[in-house]
């Protein structure tokens, strides 16, 4: 697979004038009323990027939601299914508009549309805000704003993944308000993900150009640490710590996205994969971060430990929580930390976190994890799916690389 990295043309804009003065004059209407549930919690879904790349066609995309249905993932609360770069004709039709590829996609994306609502799933599609997609396979929607988002509309798309490659060093805020209205005026409730790579802190200004999800940091890879703090690539590791800062920002309607998830995705430009302890942690902390749940293997061929994985209905129910929080870190000793989560029953969601090469014992107490005071604990271990009661001390050995998640509440 080529790496996108390679194909990228950044222009990276100061945008300090550019956000004041767009915020001011953001328009009212975006977040309209009878869509104002529009991804109330984090999206979840599936993405054909980190698998397949351009390799893609739409006899994959109807295999892929019929496996979302058979597999349970459907069930579990997926919903999207999210094609990716390299869908479309090189160049516009003689009007103006994009076209599906003709033989990849030989049925178009209504029909496709059409399959995967019929399984009870939404879809998801794919462009830049700039001239070129970030493959280089075919046109951005720079200048073509409203009439992509009126095709999009048409195609009955639900989901839009907007990219910031070859994007002519215009500011972030202009490119993505142009899509955002255009979006909005269409009137069919498309969720916008604004892919900008957390370059000119989205995360401040994302809201208010209609989106809602935006990512915090550059891309991920099947790796836990590529040792890259910013910037190109990034392990799972590298993006909880990029992302965990930004807790403040997040909130229904409104998500940190700090990249589509790794769990069973292996062999990709020369990274194996992570180990099923390392997957464990990467969903365990995407679930405590409130992150949009995007999978990105191929769900057709599945074992049964990625499943289990992705369709873990305690851990999906923390990510899921109605109060929408984003969970924090509230210790950092080095390797080991303690994150926690507020949810909207009163009860914590806690990870302990051990990022270091060594399994360790991670402590910590009701008190610091902000549990209402009570006599006594229930800790629910939701991965072992086992109760425990403790009189406000919680422990657990962890492995290396490892996260184990908890609820804890008061027991009653």
């Amino acid at each position: 697979m080529t790496s996108r990295r390679s194909s990228r043309a950044k222009l990276i804009v100061s945008l300090s004038t550019a956000v004041t003065t767009f915020v001011a004059l953001a328009p009212a209407a975006f977040g309209t009323p009878e869509h104002e549930d529009l991804a109330a919690t984090p999206p979840m879904g599936w993405n054909s990027w980190n698998t397949f790349g351009c390799n893609i066609t739409e006899q994959l995309i109807r295999e892929t939601a019929d496996a979302i249905v058979t597999s349970g993932m459907r069930d579990a609360g997926y919903r999207y299914v999210n094609i990716d770069d390299c869908w479309a004709e090189p160049e516009r039709n003689a009007e103006g508009e994009l076209e599906s590829h003709h033989e990849r996609f030989p049925s178009g994306i209504r029909a496709l549309a059409d399959y995967v609502h019929d399984k009870g799933l939404k879809l998801g599609i794919y462009t830049s805000a700039g001239t070129r997609t970030c493959a280089n396979t075919m046109p951005g929607a720079l200048g073509h704003e409203e009439v992509d988002a009126r095709t999009f509309a048409e195609w009955g798309v639900d989901y839009l993944k907007y990219d910031n490659c070859n994007n002519q060093g215009i500011p972030a805020t202009e490119r993505y308000a142009a899509m955002g209205e255009a979006l909005r005026a269409t009137g069919r409730p498309i969720v916008y993900s604004v892919c900008e790579w957390g370059e000119n802190a989205p995360w401040e200004w994302a809201p208010d150009v209609g989106a809602h999800l935006w990512r915090t940091t550059d891309d991920i890879k099947p790796t836990w640490d590529t040792g890259n703090a910013d910037g190109y690539p990034m392990g799972v590791v590298n993006i909880i710590d990029a992302n965990g800062k930004l807790a403040d920002y997040a909130g229904p309607g409104d998500w940190n996205d700090p990249d589509m998830l790794e769990v069973g995705v292996h062999d990709v430009e020369g990274y194996p994969g992570l180990t099923d302890t390392e997957a464990v942690a990467h969903f365990s902390m995407w679930s405590i971060m409130a992150a949009p749940l995007i999978a990105g293997n191929d769900v057709r061929h599945m074992p049964e430990n990625i499943q289990r994985i992705l369709t873990n209905g305690e851990v999906i129910a923390v990510n899921q929580d109605a109060l929408g929080r984003q969970g924090a870190p509230v210790r950092d000793d080095g390797d080991h930390e303690v994150w926690v989560k507020e949810l909207a029953d009163g009860s914590r969601a806690v990870a302990l976190f051990n990022r270091g090469d060594e399994a360790a014992t991670i402590s910590t107490t009701a008190e610091e994890i902000g549990a209402r005071p009570a006599p006594r604990y229930a800790v629910r271990d939701l991965w072992a799916h086992t109760w425990t009661v403790t009189d406000g001390e919680i422990s657990a050995e962890v492995p290396s690389h490892g996260v184990t998640l908890l609820r804890v509440r008061p027991k009653r």
